[in-house]
């Protein structure tokens, strides 16, 4: 068993540099299936979930390989349209290849997706996006099955800007025949990379960021090259880490309008922020203020900060409430944080914290991979020694994150047993 272990109490120093996205890069490999040629993608995160999905491309028959941070795709030849099921259950972001498989072959089979238990991610939204198209959707046994002989452009509304939903209609609408337009489309930086990747292919998509998306399909695509945006999660991770230790950290590699809403939050909370070319520096110097936090589609607060702010929620001065509107099932880490003294209170959606003078060590474990990134930065802040389990989870989606947080002052490391 793995496990991160952290003795608290270190004020962090220095700076510190975001990996590339983990939510953009995946929907830009899958939608690497649209063409036979090949694309190389640059300064890719060498995280667990992009050698899953680079799995999912090999099992399909594209042929893939990672070499000094560079990931090459040859989808040239593919030999099914059915992604293993070990495979898709290990990661919701498998789910991304339906919409590129069914516009190049004409039929996908694919399992209901896995991924974090952080509430119902119903995969309504891509099927109705998909039947819009023309695909007919089949489903039964765990499976969905798509299939169509030519996809054809229409006009698409979602309920809601899944970000998920939107990326599979859009990669699905590249080759369809004719316009297509996604309406209440999420607005997301990573749909915008996604979509800038497809244009380099010779895709011609227009409003990419706004709730409103066309597509005027093309007959093929051609290889292409890219640079995926910086994680503007694991930027806004390691600012809270700035607050959460007294500490005094530039976060380098970060598109300062990704992370408007937690610069906000932490100004609000009396946090000092000073913002750079593509860096930010987080100076905390005094009591951490408690805050109100909603999360919301972006431009608002991620949800996928929701509980690193909330371990900064449990010891800033007063009373604060964070509300969660995304996922219903994102309060898993409450139980963790409360072992290590945090004082929280859950009442629907949302959580109420009072803050504490000092958290202490605990023993905890990672129940999805944002909730393990907050127990790491509880632990940082915490009097004592904290041991993190369940630590796959965390790998998911952070690259080295303890080597970083050691090189700024963390008395953080990571056991093998």
């Amino acid at each position: 068993m793995t496990k991160i272990v952290v003795n608290g109490g270190k004020h962090l120093k220095g700076s510190i540099k975001v990996s590339a996205a983990k939510n953009s890069v995946l929907p830009i490999i899958a939608s690497s299936l649209l063409c036979r040629e090949e694309s190389i993608l640059e300064e890719i995160p060498l995280l667990d979930d992009v050698y899953c999905i680079c799995d999912v491309l090999n099992s399909l028959g594209a042929e893939t390989s990672i070499s000094n941070g560079r990931l090459k795709i040859k989808p040239e030849k593919l030999v099914s349209s059915e992604p293993p099921y070990e495979l898709v259950r290990k990661m919701r972001a498998s789910f991304l290849v339906m919409g590129p498989l069914l516009a190049r072959t004409g039929s996908v089979k694919i399992s209901l997706p896995g991924g974090c238990n952080i509430g119902t991610r119903p995969i309504d939204l891509h099927l109705k996006g998909l039947s819009a198209l023309g695909a007919k959707i089949n489903l039964g046994h765990g499976y969905v099955e798509a299939s169509v002989s030519k996809l054809k452009g229409a006009k698409v509304y979602l309920d809601f800007p899944s970000v998920g939903a939107t990326e599979n209609i859009l990669m699905s609408a590249v080759l369809a025949e004719g316009e297509t337009v996604i309406e209440n489309a999420a607005e997301e930086p990573e749909i915008v990379d996604l979509a800038n990747f497809l244009n380099s292919m010779g895709a011609n998509i227009i409003g990419a960021g706004t709730d409103t998306i066309k597509i005027i399909g093309v007959k093929d695509l051609k290889g292409t090259k890219h640079c995926v945006i910086p994680d503007r999660i694991e930027a806004g991770t390691y600012m809270i880490a700035a607050a959460i230790t007294g500490g005094d950290i530039t976060i380098e590699n970060v598109i300062i309008e990704h992370v408007k809403s937690i610069i906000a939050k932490l100004s609000e909370a009396g946090i000092k922020i000073e913002e750079g070319q593509n860096k930010v520096r987080v100076v905390s110097d005094r009591k951490v203020q408690s805050v109100d936090v909603k999360t919301l589609p972006y431009p608002g607060f991620p949800t996928d900060l929701q509980a690193p702010v909330m371990s900064l929620m449990s010891i800033a001065k007063g009373t604060s409430m964070i509300t969660e509107t995304v996922f219903e099932n994102r309060f898993m880490h409450v139980s963790e944080l409360k072992r290590m003294g945090a004082n929280i209170k859950i009442d629907g959606r949302s959580a109420v914290i009072e803050g504490t003078k000092k958290l202490t060590g605990a023993k905890v474990k990672a129940t999805d991979l944002r909730a393990g990134a907050a127990l790491i930065l509880a632990g940082m802040a915490a009097e004592g020694t904290t041991e993190i389990s369940d630590v796959y989870h965390i790998d998911r989606g952070y690259v080295n994150i303890e080597k970083k947080l050691k090189k700024i002052g963390a008395d953080i490391q990571r056991i093998e047993e």
